[in-house]
């Protein structure tokens, strides 16, 4: 009947691993059967060297079959074979990623790693080590993810060095997006998300659109969008999961403009020819700039679960007892702190502040009812479900205008736009140096 609270923080950032930890919690991964092995020759076979450094088949075996682990979507072997070109550009970049890192001496440790690769199993309710097994248990390399976590732990860093006193965003710079804001009062915005494919030589187009192509394919077939960008999108954006945000019309390129203007709420559009590649664009929502009035909230849920499924007819004694617990609570918790002590004595996983949330955008109808009713500080009644029960409180309501951005996001949107210039700047600059021999 209700759904557990699930929505992430507004600035929450959805690199690989998470957005992988959320397919194989929620169930879609792992259903399909892996691709088929490879051969041991072909596992051995140099694909590419990148300044001496080579790239087997292996890798790009792996790296094929967490694609299709993490879309949870069958993956014939035509469509593996018609992604390992781009496949195969993505491990080089990546390559060169880790060699400039390693150039400036930058060292991601092994426990950084871990640590990174816990706090999402943590995140999503998973023990120690379920997502080593999940990935062992489809012949996927636990190093393939390690290694793309590593990448974007190093590459972030040298960004950092890069970027040097333009990392840092000034009070005059914040002004004059507020300026240019005020300025569009009343224009429609949107809600974007981006997968970025690069094509940066006339060579490149026919690989690019062969892939742009066969990702249309796997979005139409019902690859979570999120997945495919951290896979595949070449933008920094990919480390959201391709959310560029609330963009405003001068912000986006033209001919992606002209495709948003028509599109509806919750489609992905077909390859988009932008400087430099392709972009595949999803359209989340629109609004006028400056006027997107909501009921923002804060709440804390406890959540009880049941050991087994259940039947309202025939309740088992644990499901009994469990709504007594939930019923105890509703009638002790005084404040949200209450609440908050109580989901971590249950222990079920789910996360006792599930971050801003705002009203109108709460997924369950009925869940939305009851949060638009329940007087600030008072426990909700037991919210009843097939896997266990539901109590939440809300700390705070506050009516906001969430089409004027604060000085927060501001600084969010220009720092993330000056990472995205530099990363394809010094992209372009070690893909110009490098000594590459692809091998087809």
């Amino acid at each position: 009947m209700f759904a557990c609270l699930a929505l992430p923080p507004l600035r929450r950032c959805a690199a690989l691993a998470t957005v992988l930890a959320a397919c194989l919690l929620g169930g879609a991964a792992g259903v399909v059967p892996p691709p088929p092995p490879i051969s041991a020759t072909e596992a051995a076979r140099i694909v590419a060297i990148v300044n001496g450094d080579v790239i087997s088949g292996a890798d790009v075996e792996n790296r094929r079959r967490l694609f299709a682990l993490s879309t949870g979507l069958p993956a014939s072997p035509e469509v593996l074979e018609r992604l390992t070109p781009q496949i195969t550009r993505q491990l080089i970049d990546e390559r060169l990623r880790l060699q400039e890192a390693q150039r400036r001496r930058i060292v991601v440790t092994d426990q950084e790693i871990a640590k990174a690769i816990g706090e999402v199993e943590a995140r999503n309710g998973m023990a120690p080590g379920t997502l080593r097994n999940r990935l062992s248990a489809d012949k996927v390399d636990f190093r393939t993810l390690v290694d793309q976590i590593r990448v974007q732990i190093g590459w972030t860093r040298v960004l950092r060095e890069v970027m040097g006193s333009q990392s840092q965003v000034t009070p005059a710079d914040i002004a004059e997006q507020e300026r240019i804001l005020k300025q569009q009062v009343g224009q429609t915005e949107y809600r974007v998300g981006e997968i970025f494919i690069p094509a940066d030589s006339p060579a490149a187009v026919t690989e690019a659109q062969r892939f742009a192509d066969t990702v249309i394919q796997q979005l139409h077939a019902g690859a979570p969008f999120p997945v495919v960008a951290a896979q595949f999108s070449q933008s920094q954006t990919a480390l959201q999961g391709g959310d560029l945000g609330w963009v405003q019309p001068n912000e986006v390129d033209p001919e992606e403009l002209r495709v948003l203007k028509e599109m509806p709420v919750g489609a992905v559009s077909n390859p988009l020819r932008v400087p430099g590649g392709f972009s595949i664009v999803s359209l989340h929502g629109k609004r006028e700039i400056g006027k997107d009035l909501a009921t923002m909230l804060t709440v804390r849920q406890a959540f009880f679960p049941f050991t087994t499924k259940l039947d309202s007819n025939n309740p088992t004694e644990q499901q009994k007892q469990t709504l007594e617990k939930a019923r105890a609570l509703n009638a002790s918790a005084k404040d949200c702190a209450s609440v908050d002590a109580a989901a971590k004595a249950a222990n079920s996983g789910r996360p006792a502040d599930p971050g801003p949330i705002r009203l109108d955008t709460v997924p369950s109808p009925g869940l939305r009812q009851v949060l638009g009713g329940l007087p600030v500080g008072v426990a909700s009644q037991p919210l009843v479900a097939e896997d266990g029960i539901l109590v939440v409180m809300v700390c705070s309501r506050e009516e906001k205008n969430l089409g004027l951005p604060s000085k927060e996001e501001l600084t969010d949107r220009i720092l993330n736009e000056r990472i995205e210039l530099a990363s394809r700047q010094l992209m372009r600059d070690l893909q110009r140096r490098a000594v590459l021999d692809v091998r087809t």
